[in-house]
């Protein structure tokens, strides 16, 4: 159901599918009060946009932050070539390495089938910090 390129990414998301399914419960209530005869039906309209779906689609958003930070941190435990590249990656990415340092640790790193046993984790970035190459 959820594809990278889909043009309603954004409904696809927690929140959207929360946002949508409080609009149609609070159009569903407020429209049922009318038929009803309640003559303060309008109210529903307020507290559903101005109350219940500021706090759901707010809970969402916590809720699909933890679980990507849950994903993140899973990432970030794997192996140790894994956590080595991660690191390498961001030093790269923060300006501390240059194109060609960075070529030429990401080889050394992927020539080797356990980086960590070749020390190769130490010019990944993980430990010291070494000076600005």
């Amino acid at each position: 159901m959820h594809t990278s390129h889909s043009r309603y990414q954004d409904v696809e998301s927690l929140p959207g599918v929360v946002a949508g399914l409080v609009t149609v419960g609070v159009l569903t209530v407020a429209f049922g009060l009318l038929a009803l005869g309640v003559p303060f039906f309008w109210v529903a309209f307020p507290i559903g946009f101005g109350g219940v779906l500021p706090l759901a689609v707010g809970l969402a958003k916590r809720r699909e932050d933890a679980d990507g930070r849950n994903r993140a941190g899973a990432a970030e435990s794997g192996t140790g070539s894994d956590r080595a590249l991660h690191r390498l990656r961001e030093r790269y990415a923060a300006g501390e390495l240059s194109d060609a340092a960075f070529e030429r640790r990401l080889e050394r790193l992927l020539a080797t089938e356990d980086g960590i046993d070749q020390g190769i984790d130490s010019d990944a970035g993980i430990g010291p910090k070494r000076g600005r190459e």
